[in-house]
């Protein structure tokens, strides 16, 4: 019985160390907003090269974000290579009348940072998908198959959210060549996806339905280690008790 809790304690801090290294998001992780995003491996992706695209999500615990993930294709799997990705975080401006371009839209800019540093993961298996520019309205169905998992990870400078607080999340990148979009949810919450206009300088919905976008924010690894080191004192205290 020692020997195996040796083990486990061995392993445990093993893996306490690997903490900083983990950046692929997996359903059985963490997040800190109302629930995950899934990606719609049969939907659409609206394009970020040309376009920023935001959705809202609710802030479900307190606290910096410094982690977040999100799913993308290239057009007509043409594949090339991001060379960098700016996001942003805005204040959430209702609209209970109806009257404005959107339910709801993005308000205040509260934070942005562009950055070079990410990690690329493809999802398997591939499978047909729509791309969507926004301001023509015109879907090309079964466009594309290959779909990506993108993850940013320890944020330098991190917007520190607020419990039960509704954001908008925004994304528009660069890329060496082609057209790369931002993929759709099969995960609903509250309005549907936005984009800015340059030419009427306001947030318009994506005329394309009602869609959302995949993402996922996640607890910062600090909290995830906080936790497994808990864990591992707990036992260690277990075992001098036992002894």
């Amino acid at each position: 019985m020692k020997a195996s809790r040796h083990v486990w304690v061995a392993g445990l801090a093993v893996a306490l160390c690997a903490l900083p290294a983990w950046g692929d998001w997996i359903p059985t992780d963490g997040y800190k907003m109302h629930y995950p995003q899934l990606p719609d491996p049969t939907g659409w992706d609206v394009c970020v090269t040309h376009w920023t695209v935001a959705d809202d999500f609710r802030c479900s615990q307190s606290g910096p974000i410094t982690d977040i993930h999100f799913w993308g294709s290239w057009k007509d799997d043409l594949i090339g290579q991001v060379t960098s990705i700016h996001l942003s975080l805005h204040s959430d401006v209702p609209d209970p009348d109806g009257t404005g371009p959107l339910i709801s839209h993005p308000g205040d800019l509260l934070w942005s940072w562009t950055t070079d540093d990410f990690a690329v993961k493809p999802v398997d298996p591939p499978s047909w998908q729509g791309w969507l520019c926004p301001p023509d309205g015109a879907p090309l169905n079964n466009n594309h198959q290959k779909y990506f998992q993108y993850n940013i990870v320890n944020i330098p400078n991190p917007f520190p959210q607020v419990l039960d607080t509704i954001y908008w999340l925004d994304i528009a990148v660069t890329v060496d060549q082609g057209e790369f979009g931002w993929k759709t949810s099969t995960n609903h919450w509250n309005d549907g996806a936005a984009y800015w206009s340059p030419a009427t300088q306001e947030w318009l919905k994506v005329d394309c339905g009602f869609i959302d976008m995949a993402f996922v924010i996640t607890p910062e690894p600090a909290t995830l280690a906080l936790l497994a080191l808990g864990g591992l004192a707990m036992l260690t205290r277990t075992r001098h008790r036992a002894a």
